[in-house]
């Protein structure tokens, strides 16, 4: 029976998107205005996304302690909330609506590995999250998923399947609990 065998992973294919200066200023940055707790002014946090090549509209609200891996693959709507503690570890494209909110401690996890493959192989997949969606706090949303406009994701909830639009998921994996109303 094979094993698996981690001093064969290659990671070559996988570009990044930028070249290694870029990618170690931003380390830098990151870790000092967006992935800390003693900057609480937003303006500056989108202002360094932007010059990083993020796309991100107005009134975007970015609390403490988010760690975003490549600002170069995020985009942002309008009015979107970011709490604390949200790690956004897009190794390719996230793209996140207008009036999202990703709750404190929300995952968005673009990347895993072939568990199939002796060499434990990256494999990445982008994630969008449509207009008016909520992720609870602790949720993780996969690779490759879909939230549709105005879906929940419940707090602590896992998905790695497409959110119906103006529905509620909950649990481990997610399920559909019920329809979303908006008064």
């Amino acid at each position: 029976m094979q094993q698996t065998d981690l001093s064969t992973y290659n990671n070559h294919p996988y570009h990044p998107g930028a070249n290694a200066f870029k990618r170690l200023l931003w380390y830098y940055v990151n870790a000092i205005f967006i992935n800390s707790a003693w900057l609480p002014v937003s303006g500056v946090k989108v202002f360094l996304l932007r010059l990083f090549g993020a796309r991100i509209g107005n009134g975007v609200m970015i609390k403490p302690r988010v760690n975003i891996k490549y600002p170069w693959h995020l985009q942002i709507g309008n009015h979107t909330w970011i709490g604390e503690g949200v790690w956004i570890d897009n190794l390719t494209t996230v793209a996140i609506g207008s009036n999202v909110c990703l709750s404190q401690g929300a995952v968005l996890q673009t990347g895993s590995h072939n568990y199939k493959s002796r060499s434990f192989d990256l494999i990445i997949g982008p994630i969008t999250l449509e207009d008016g969606v909520w992720i609870g706090n602790g949720a993780i949303i996969n690779k490759s998923v879909v939230a549709g406009s105005h879906a929940i994701l419940s707090s602590g909830s896992v998905t790695t399947k497409n959110l119906d639009a103006y529905s509620i998921y909950q649990g481990n994996p997610a399920v559909k609990v019920r329809d979303r109303e908006i008064l």
